[in-house]
């Protein structure tokens, strides 16, 4: 059956997927006419491992790119029924909550397809966490158990006495793991429904100020119609997906991991302990990658490589990129270096992939992020949640009840109410559409700089300084002026061989000067 079978949800996606081309529809039609149709009762784990071992067990599901080997989907699905065997004998519940502290590998996946099987709560935790963050999410989580590789081992064996919840602490490369063997690889899964806790994604921060976002399992089902815009549709015969975004966050969990399971496609597991843009280029290559999710940092890392178009003979189809505005520049440099452009994508742990660009649809907009992605009710909203007239900078904000958006904050009511104007999701950042739909991005609502009873947004002048031949990589802050409130400050890393000399910093002040339409940067900017 392959990827001509389609579960309830996937019919409703039938304009997005399937052998359908994006470009039979146009995106105006399939907005119109896309209806949500979330069955009653879904289980992530079950989607993503028992769906496709009943009708292709041995269809790759994992290559391991640590290890060289690879997982088929008959493998994870027994895997993670041995693994949830071996959790409910040691007492998990439905509802428990089940840390993951591990990298990019197989049994990281198995780890999250066991919890969700077992009805109980998965909480993703970066394993290059150090002790203050990991003990915050741990203890805010009140986990009972914590699934970790050996180096998430030594990191918990510092902390257990602060963590009085803790029970069960299994090690996926040592004992915990040869459990496994003793257990039957039959298990029947928790009946969930779409509205049940799945898993508790802790927001950007390393301190005690992160908080949780509960989502349910419909947050899967919520994030493909924008994981295919991103991609020009998904599944396509020969794809094979790879992020270097790790697990851990919803961009590496629910951008690729996830939803390649659920179209039966393979992803790479590799994730380099620091990011190197020519292994990543190799990895690419001997993987056939086909679509990737680059987040901006890797693709200004890669940027800086020769012609990585000409040196590595790459099969990307697609490259989508979300986390932070993209700009002008990265996009025109991927177009002349792959061949493809960049759909950029945009959303946040409490509601994400709510716009994206995609270039099978329509031409991008430079400097926008893209259109509302079908399904997601996207507004420019003033305090209030009154929408806003085209044009006017507002607060980005999404329609509830969406199945991608979260639950509530864990143990934070106050916070879950702050989120909300009426029935929209303020997302804190801020931005204007325009009369095409375009959806462009202002910055962080905490981030804008107000300079000269200017409000400025620091991606476009990020944007317009990397056009410059002699910048690598920039970072915009407003730094506090007593005369200005704030004055436009760059830290600029130079391309290799510049010097950076007073000359240089006054050219690139009139470099952004001459360029963007209100002048961000005065005679007392300051480059560093």
């Amino acid at each position: 059956m392959g990827h001509e079978r389609k579960s309830v949800v996937d019919e409703a996606l039938t304009d997005l997927t399937g052998s359908m081309s994006l470009r039979s529809d146009s995106y105006d039609s399939v907005r119109e006419t896309f209806r949500w149709d979330v069955p009653e009762r879904f289980n992530i784990g079950v989607d993503v491992t028992d769906k496709w071992a009943a009708t292709d067990p041995d269809r790759v599901a994992i290559i391991d790119g640590n290890k060289g080997l690879n997982a088929s989907f008959g493998e994870l699905s027994q895997e993670s029924n041995r693994l949830a065997n071996v959790l409910v004998s040691k007492g998990l519940q439905k509802g428990d909550r089940v840390a993951v502290l591990a990298p990019q590998r197989i049994e990281t996946a198995i780890a999250h397809a066991a919890i969700f099987k077992a009805g109980a709560i998965s909480v993703p935790l970066f394993s290059l966490f150090g002790h203050e963050a990991l003990t915050h999410r741990l203890q805010d989580s009140a986990a009972r158990f914590v699934i970790a590789d050996t180096a998430g081992m030594a990191k918990l064996a510092e902390m257990q006495g602060a963590l009085p919840a803790l029970e069960h602490v299994i090690d996926m490369d040592g004992a915990g793991w040869d459990e496994l063997t003793q257990a039957s690889d039959s298990f029947d899964p928790v009946e969930t429904k779409s509205d049940d806790p799945a898993l508790i994604i802790y927001t950007s921060g390393t301190t005690g100020s992160s908080k949780g976002a509960l989502h349910a399992h419909r947050v899967l089902l919520g994030h493909l119609p924008g994981v295919e815009m991103s991609h020009g549709g998904l599944p396509k015969p020969g794809d094979c997906l790879w992020t270097p975004a790790d697990w851990a966050w919803i961009g590496g969990l629910l951008d690729v991991l996830l939803p390649a399971l659920h179209y039966g496609l393979p992803v790479v597991a590799k994730r380099f302990e620091k990011f190197d843009p020519e292994q990543a280029l190799q990895l690419m290559q001997d993987c056939k990658v086909t679509a990737t999710f680059l987040p901006p940092t890797a693709l200004r890392m890669l940027r800086q490589v020769d012609r990585p178009g000409e040196r590595w003979n790459l099969s990307l189809r697609s490259i989508a990129s979300g986390g932070e505005s993209l700009g002008e520049e990265l996009p025109r440099w991927a177009q002349q270096e792959f061949g493809i452009g960049i759909n950029e994508f945009y959303g946040q742990t409490e509601c994400n992939m709510i716009v994206s660009a995609c270039d099978a649809w329509f031409a991008n907009c430079p400097g926008a992020m893209g259109k509302p992605t079908p399904g997601h009710d996207v507004r420019i909203v003033d305090d209030e949640g009154h929408e806003l007239a085209l044009g006017e900078e507002g607060h980005i904000a999404v329609g509830a009840p969406d199945p991608v958006m979260f639950l509530h904050y864990w143990n934070n009511p106050d916070a879950t109410a702050e989120k909300f104007a009426g029935d929209m999701l303020i997302t804190g950042d801020r931005g204007y559409a325009d009369g095409d739909g375009f959806i462009h991005f202002v910055g962080r609502a905490d981030d804008v700089i107000t300079s000269a009873g200017y409000r400025i947004g620091p991606a476009e002048i990020e944007d317009c300084l990397l056009r410059h031949p002699a910048v690598s990589a920039v970072g915009v802050v407003g730094v506090p002026d007593a005369l200005r409130t704030e004055v436009v400050t760059a830290f600029v890393v130079l391309r290799a061989g510049v010097e950076g000399k007073l000359e240089l910093a006054r050219e690139l002040q009139e470099h952004v000067r001459s360029r963007l339409e209100w002048p961000p940067v005065s005679a007392r900017g300051a480059f560093h």
